[in-house]
């Protein structure tokens, strides 16, 4: 029995002496697995830097692009177009002005009465009106005068408030959403159809001439004061496929803008507008959504390329197209170089690829999935999940209604309505086309004839991909346990069970890739403001500079927009306190209204 005895115990010590040595390798294994990802983080942290110093090269070699770009087409990744915009809106204008947006299957006709300096916006009143789909194809009088009638019987249900004075004319701001070659702030020639348009002979027509010929037809005395353009992108991602629908406005004298901004507006010369109206201080606007861009007032004497009349103020709004920047100095990483390699256009849109809000989640999970392939940061298995790039661009509750699709003979000239219950970044309501064509195109569950079909069924997850909001809300938690992180990460990665210290290096790269793009932004804010001498203030003069400001990420990400502001305030120095950000709240919806009152025929003899 003792014999029998010893033999137990020295096996029950054998077995104990296993068991321990097993959990002192799997702790050793941890802890290299552990230090491997923090390496990982580490040098991330380090590449994204932004010391001062480089910021100031970005910002200088911005400008050496902007004066590029000035000075001649195709010489410069910054477009810098020629807006033909001269006059911004000073914040005296009154009276009544209208503006007609058409961009596609629906047009919007838009009254904004302006009282003046005192009062500015005293009402506002619109319309919305889908263009019946035989239009689409039929006669330039047809189209047109469908549009005249519906300016002609919004006007006539005016009140007694509306009406103008004896002998004026009613002025109009066009925005038109189709390629344009502009020659004038009120006239355009169409490039080409797009979005399920094809009426050929209004194909090299100027669209403003064609618009004032309607209006005369129907008796309405209406004058165009102002075309204007607007670019946009819409970028939708399924599974494992980025998949990009250009809408396309060109504002400048060429057929084609390669770029994506995704569901991003452009307008920022409308930005710009809305915002000199409510503060004559106002010198630049920029966009900070899912994508990004920025425009200025310029002196017409620094634009080499301008060979028209030289306008009367003196100067001329300048659209960037700034996403396209591209320098040395930026600070970008083995992951950004990926996701540009990956991406429909390589080598383009660099800046905006990180400082944009559809890119921020990405360059954080690309980061995720190498420390959970090399790490196993979590578990030793790579979620599936994290494998789908762009997952970490979600949003929820987007609410799409009565998806319609209309065919030509299964060709790719489309019409597609979509709800107007989607709301993007400056509470712009867009139209998305192109959903339903990509969904057919990958089966998904759709029900469709040859000609015309509905979309029954929806996959939200494979719709909810339009902003950066899971980034900002894991960065913001402040909860003790970091719940909201554990809670994403389950809810969008499927990762159950997060240890504190995963949440905690989950924050913290959300922290790096927010900070590097403000900081990015920040610089390009700069760089604009010392391209125009406004980042000093001359001996003697109380000089005051405003930068308008409109998008989701600046709007709803406040760690983003707080590092923003701080780094332009580090980069001006004691010069800080005569630059101001001012937040544009849907500064682009009223622009072409503000852009035919700024350009009205009765300026002069108002102010005389």
């Amino acid at each position: 029995m003792g014999k029998v005895a010893v033999g137990v115990a020295v096996a029950g010590a054998a077995t104990a002496c296993a068991v321990t040595a097993l959990v002192v390798q799997h702790r050793m294994r941890s802890s290299r697995q552990w230090a491997k990802a923090m390496e990982i983080v580490r040098e991330f942290e380090e590449t994204c830097a932004t010391p001062i110093g480089k910021l100031r090269e970005v910002a200088d070699a911005m400008i050496a692009d902007m004066h590029a770009g000035l000075a001649s087409e195709g010489t410069s990744p910054l477009k810098m177009l020629v807006s033909y915009v001269e006059n911004l809106p000073s914040g005296d204008e009154n009276g009544l002005f209208y503006a007609l947006d058409l961009g596609g299957t629906n047009f919007r006709v838009l009254r904004v009465q302006l009282g003046g300096k005192d009062k500015q916006f005293v009402g506002q009143e619109f319309a919305e009106v889908s263009i019946p789909p035989e239009l689409m194809v039929g006669t330039a009088d047809a189209l047109f005068d469908y549009i005249a009638s519906t300016l002609a019987n919004f006007v006539a249900s005016e009140g007694p408030d509306s009406q103008l004075p004896p002998g004026r004319q009613r002025e109009l701001g066009f925005t038109f959403s189709f390629p344009v070659m502009q020659t004038s702030i009120a006239s355009g020639t169409l490039v080409k159809w797009t979005k399920g348009f094809s009426i050929d002979e209004l194909v090299n027509q100027d669209v403003v001439v064609e618009l004032s010929k309607a209006m005369k037809r129907q008796g309405l005395e209406m004058r165009v004061s102002a075309l204007v353009h607007m670019l946009l992108l819409i970028s939708i991602s399924v599974g494992e496929h980025l998949l990009f629908s250009q809408f396309e406005l060109i504002l400048s004298h060429e057929n084609c803008l390669t770029r994506v901004c995704q569901i991003q507006v452009n307008d920022t010369v409308g930005t710009l507008a809305g915002g000199r109206y409510d503060d004559k201080d106002v010198v630049a606007a920029v966009i900070l959504g899912t994508g990004t861009n920025a425009a200025y007032v310029e002196r017409a004497q620094a634009i080499p390329k301008w060979h028209g009349p030289p306008p009367r103020s003196g100067e001329m709004v300048i659209n960037m197209e700034w996403g396209n920047f591209n320098s040395s100095h930026l600070p970008l990483t083995e992951y950004d170089v990926a996701l540009d390699a990956e991406s429909l256009n390589p080598g383009e849109q660099i800046f905006e690829k990180t400082i944009g809000g559809m890119y921020l989640g990405e360059i954080v999970r690309r980061v995720l999935y190498r420390m959970a392939e090399e790490a196993a940061f979590f578990g030793n298995a790579v979620p599936p999940k994290l494998k789908q790039p762009f997952i970490l661009r979600y949003i929820k509750h987007i609410d799409i209604e009565a998806v319609q699709i209309s065919t030509d003979d299964g060709n790719e000239n489309m019409r597609y309505d979509f709800g107007d219950t989607l709301v993007v970044d400056a509470c712009i309501k867009v139209i998305l086309r192109t959903i339903a064509h990509f969904l057919i195109m990958l089966e998904m569950d759709v029900v469709a004839s040859e000609k015309i079909g509905f979309v029954k069924k929806v996959d939200e997850s494979l719709l909810d991909k339009f902003k950066t909001p899971i980034l900002s809300a894991m960065h913001h938690d402040t909860s003790p346990d970091l719940r909201v992180v554990g809670a994403k990460l389950l809810e969008v990665l499927e990762i159950r069970h997060t240890k504190l210290k995963v949440r905690k290096v989950v924050v913290e790269l959300c922290n790096i890739v927010a900070t590097r793009g403000a900081r990015l932004a920040a610089a390009g804010i700069y760089g604009v403001l010392k391209k125009i001498g406004r980042d000093t203030p001359k001996d003697g003069e109380n000089q005051r500079s405003v930068v308008a400001m409109d998008g989701g990420l600046y709007e709803h990400y406040t760690e983003f927009s707080k590092c923003l502001d701080n780094t332009l305030k580090e980069l001006l120095g004691e010069s800080s306190e005569s630059v101001e950000i001012m937040h544009a709240d849907d500064g682009s919806g009223i622009g072409a209204a503000l852009l035919a009152a700024s350009h009205s025929q009765y300026l002069e003899s108002d102010h005389s």
